[in-house]
């Protein structure tokens, strides 16, 4: 099949993963290019369509170079879990294989790439809606005393999330307080199958983890200059907030909107939690011991660390497009 040399028997995929500000959109379309490859966005952010400036989603001259899925594909009014991504995403698999291209997944959400790629079988589970909404309002007066209460209820939980990742935490208890047992567990569970694909996976990062806050502080400067402000504002007034509140770039934005700190303080917090995020991203994909890592500030050159990448996965079996 096009693009494919010694790999047999399972779907083959190429991931591209690592922490945000790495460069992965970019390598990620010269892969699609060379191998002949689409790309399935596995960042759980990029796949609401009211979320532009602060997601950092391919351009449109980009997405018309390459095709790709999982971007704008629901409103921030839908309910979206990890179980719906998986489904999606297997679903474009298949499409783009019958086209006999090869699927790249790209994105720094770990979540969603572990539980694709290493076929996590995840229930569908119903939420206690009032369960939630008590959570909610109890995050608005003191997010602190819910993350103590997850550090009681689900202790695995609470040192994979960060004190202020109220999304995350209001996820974690609400999941308890529904089904009895921590979430945790679930993730254990899931893993009762091998992967139906054979993955490939190149991780980017920073060696100088200096370099790595550079970027992401003028990557916030630029979306403060693209209009974040302006986008958060239209977020908020349309009633669609509830995701936002716990999306980084945007739930930094609602106190500057409500008069309660400045700008320079907003713009200070947005730059503050993506470096966080980014380290917890670092985090998660060092425990996957299959990640071919590059290390963006060792290379010469752009064309450098493209070449590299190109090495690894033809050493790997994959034959560049005809």
């Amino acid at each position: 099949m096009q693009g494919i040399g010694k790999i047999e028997n399972k779907t083959p995929i190429i991931a591209i993963v690592g922490p945000t500000a790495t460069g992965k959109t970019d390598i990620s379309i010269e892969i699609a290019k060379k191998f002949s490859g689409e790309i399935i966005s596995a960042d759980s952010m990029q796949i609401y369509k009211e979320f532009k400036i602060c997601t950092a989603k391919p351009t449109e001259i980009q997405m018309k170079t390459i095709k790709h899925y999982m971007i704008d594909e629901i409103s921030v009014k839908d309910s979206y879990s990890v179980a719906n991504y998986v489904k999606e995403a297997q679903r474009y698999i298949q499409e783009i294989r019958k086209k006999g291209k090869i699927p790249l997944v790209v994105g720094g959400t770990g979540l969603y790439i572990d539980a694709l790629l290493g076929n996590f079988s995840l229930e569908e589970k119903k939420i206690d809606m009032d369960i939630r909404n008590n959570l909610q309002k109890r995050a608005i007066n003191n997010s602190a005393e819910l993350f103590n209460e997850l550090v009681k209820v689900d202790g695995e939980s609470s040192k994979k999330i960060h004190p202020n990742d109220t999304k995350r935490i209001i996820r974690a208890l609400e999941f308890y307080y529904s089904f009895g047992y921590p979430i945790s567990n679930q993730i254990k569970e899931t893993l009762k199958k091998d992967s139906l694909y054979d993955t490939i996976f190149i991780g980017l990062n920073f060696r100088d983890r200096k370099i790595l806050y550079d970027k992401i502080e003028k990557r916030v400067d630029c979306m403060f200059e693209q209009g974040l402000i302006q986008e958060t504002e239209k977020i908020f007034n349309s009633q669609i907030g509830k995701t936002a509140c716990g999306a980084i770039g945007y739930k930094e934005i609602i106190p500057y909107l409500n008069t309660q700190i400045s700008l320079v303080e907003a713009k200070e917090n947005v730059k503050k939690e993506t470096r966080a995020y980014a380290k917890r991203q670092i985090t998660w994909f060092k425990r996957n011991k299959n990640i071919n890592w590059l290390y963006v500030d060792e290379f010469n050159s752009y064309a450098d660390l493209i070449s590299e990448s190109f090495k690894i996965l033809k050493e790997k079996g994959f034959n560049e497009a005809d």
